[in-house]
């Protein structure tokens, strides 16, 4: 990868390209550029995705001894009482979307969020500094997609307010105006350009 852009590098702890091609769309639009380390970051049981995402980062600085951020997503779902929450990677790999439907086959109350916690440490740090933001949305009745290699996760399943398509229906320029990881994003690189 060539990294001679102006502005600063920061290096995404991930192995998910999408997370990853995310994240580049969104930094690019503060001249930033990002480069994808697939070191495989610390991941703590916790019910707090603040922590889960410190532990990860200070893991994957440990590997690397570069500027670095790991992100760490949830998606709670206010009839299932916060369920998967940030068990949200396991709870996919497990049930998966279908899964997730038949549990929600007879709730009513289909509202839920996405969050996301972006943590960044650097050696000029004392401690990780997190940046946390949502996307508010609903859980659909069935899978809705543009195609298999459009979406990832529950993003077949979740419409968030004011859209009338899933993240999985639309582009990531589109999803990037709702998403709660490009908020979270957004709100790091305006503090790391300061």
């Amino acid at each position: 990868m060539n990294f001679q852009l102006k502005g600063r590098v920061v290096f995404f702890a991930t192995n998910n390209i999408n997370k990853f091609n995310e994240a580049r769309k969104v930094l690019a639009e503060y001249n930033m550029a990002v480069g994808m380390l697939g070191v495989k970051a610390l991941e703590i049981q916790s019910d707090s995705l603040e922590e889960i995402a410190k532990a990860s980062v200070l893991h994957a600085f440990e590997k690397c001894h570069l500027p670095i951020i790991v992100e760490d997503a949830g998606l709670f779902i206010d009839g299932l009482n916060g369920f998967p929450g940030p068990y949200s990677a396991y709870v996919y790999k497990t049930i998966g979307n279908r899964g997730l439907l038949k549990l929600m086959e007879n709730i009513e109350n289909r509202e839920a969020k996405f969050e996301s916690v972006i943590a960044y440490y650097s050696s000029e740090l004392k401690s990780p500094i997190c940046f946390k933001e949502e996307a508010i949305g609903e859980i659909t009745k069935e899978e809705r997609r543009r195609d298999r290699a459009s979406d990832f996760g529950f993003d077949p399943v979740f419409k968030p307010a004011n859209s009338d398509k899933t993240f999985a229906e639309v582009t990531i320029t589109e999803k990037n105006k709702y998403s709660h990881r490009a908020k979270a994003l957004r709100n790091f690189a305006k503090w790391y350009k300061n």
